[in-house]
């Protein structure tokens, strides 16, 4: 049987990827799913800055109280952080089958130590954390392929709809935010996906 493409749309600088990256991969251990993984760089799928300025406190809060419930830590990275440079790294590690590793960690290191992921020595931590090898880790981030790779990613998010992150896609279905995982499991059991 066909594994069931799930569409994964992501930016590591948005915290509720943060919160859906710690039980994205969930699906996988149930469903007979595959990943198409369209990781996005810089604002691809935010707010955009003029907006993100008034909503910050209020993401804030909302992210707070999400990490209390899920008991995980809150710390989030310098205002600065761009995400572009991991984003595109993130194709190396699903590459060498490291991709819920680096997700787990990369967020993981942004958003509990409040780390910019955007730097080299970032990188390399993150290459330790999870496995890959820190040279070709941080030459994938710096990869123009990778890069364009990141706008064919947009791309596909434009004509898909998607119009923020995080956001699974199967086929006409689109789940929007970190609280749809429970929507997308009844779709994914109501599609045959489950696993025996």
């Amino acid at each position: 049987m066909n594994k069931l493409p799930v569409w994964v749309f992501f930016n590591f600088r948005s915290p509720y990827c943060y919160l859906i990256s710690k039980n994205l991969f969930t699906l996988c251990d149930d469903f007979d799913i595959e990943f198409v993984w369209r990781p996005l760089g810089g604002w691809t799928g935010r707010s955009p800055p003029e907006r993100a300025k008034h909503k910050l406190p209020i993401a804030r809060q909302d992210v707070a109280r999400w990490c209390k419930r899920m008991n995980i830590p809150m710390n989030p990275p310098p205002i600065t952080t761009d995400p572009t440079r991991a984003a595109a790294a993130s194709f190396y590690a699903e590459q060498e089958g490291r991709l819920k590793e680096y997700i787990i960690e990369t967020m993981k290191l942004e958003w509990s130590e409040g780390v910019d992921i955007g730097q080299t020595d970032a990188i390399e931590t993150i290459a330790q954390l999870v496995g890959l090898d820190k040279t070709s880790l941080v030459a994938a981030a710096d990869s123009a392929d990778n890069h364009e790779k990141l706008t064919a990613s947009a791309q596909d998010a434009e004509k898909m709809n998607v119009i923020g992150v995080p956001t699974l896609v199967i086929e006409d279905q689109i789940f929007w935010g970190n609280d749809r995982l429970d929507f997308v499991r009844e779709e994914l059991q109501a599609r045959g996906a489950a696993k025996p």
